[in-house]
C-alpha cells in the first residue's frame, strides 16, 4: 500500500525510508529495503530530555518517509523528521498503519514547528478518516488490501 503510494510521487526516484528507532527498523525494513535506502534513527534518553539522532544511513538530498507501525503523541515522529532535516533531508513524509493519537495529539502536525511533506495513515482506527480531511494527513484504506488478502485465503481453501 505505502509502496505504490511512494511510486506516484514526482520524487519517487530520490527516496528514502526512515526508521524512528530499531523495533521499526526490524518490523519493516525487509518490506523496504530492496527498493530505497534506509535510515534508522535512535532515541538517547539524557535525563528528562529525549534526543534523537541519525544512527544509520544518509538523508542527505533525499526525501525521506519515516515509516512506524503506530503514532501516539508523535514526538518521536518530529525529533526523527528534525534529526533528517539536520542530516540534509531535502523533505520528509511519514507513515504509520495506525494513528491512536489520543487527545487530539494529531494536531500538532497540523500547526507545529516541523511540518512533514506527507503524513499518511491508514484507516485501521475509525477516527482516521476525519484526521486525514486535515493537511498534512493522507488516508490510505486498508479495505482493498484486506479484500485482496481474503480472495487469496478464499482461493486456497477451494483447492
Amino acid at each position: 500500500m505505502i509502496m505504490s503510494t511512494l511510486e506516484t510521487l514526482p520524487d519517487k526516484d530520490n527516496i528514502a525510508i526512515a526508521f524512528p528507532d530499531d523495533g521499526a527498523f526490524k518490523r519493516f525494513h525487509l518490506f523496504l529495503s530492496h527498493k530505497y535506502d534506509t535510515i534508522t534513527c535512535v532515541k538517547i534518553r539524557e535525563g528528562n530530555k529525549r534526543i534523537v539522532k541519525v544512527k544509520d544511513g544518509n538523508p542527505d538530498g533525499k526525501h525521506v518517509v519515516v515509516v512506524d507501525d503506530l503514532v501516539q503523541t508523535g514526538g518521536t515522529l518530529i525529533n526523527c523528521g528534525e534529526a533528517l532535516v539536520e542530516k540534509g533531508a531535502k523533505a520528509v513524509s511519514a507513515y504509520v498503519t495506525h494513528a491512536v493519537f489520543p487527545n487530539d495529539s494529531w494536531r500538532k502536525f497540523t500547526n507545529g514547528d516541523f511540518r512533514f511533506q506527507n503524513f499518511w495513515i491508514t484507516d485501521s482506527i475509525p477516527h482516521a478518516v476525519e484526521i486525514a480531511m486535515h493537511e498534512p494527513f493522507k488516508l490510505l484504506s486498508l479495505c482493498e488490501p484486506i479484500s485482496k488478502m481474503l480472495m487469496v485465503f478464499d482461493l486456497k481453501m477451494q483447492t
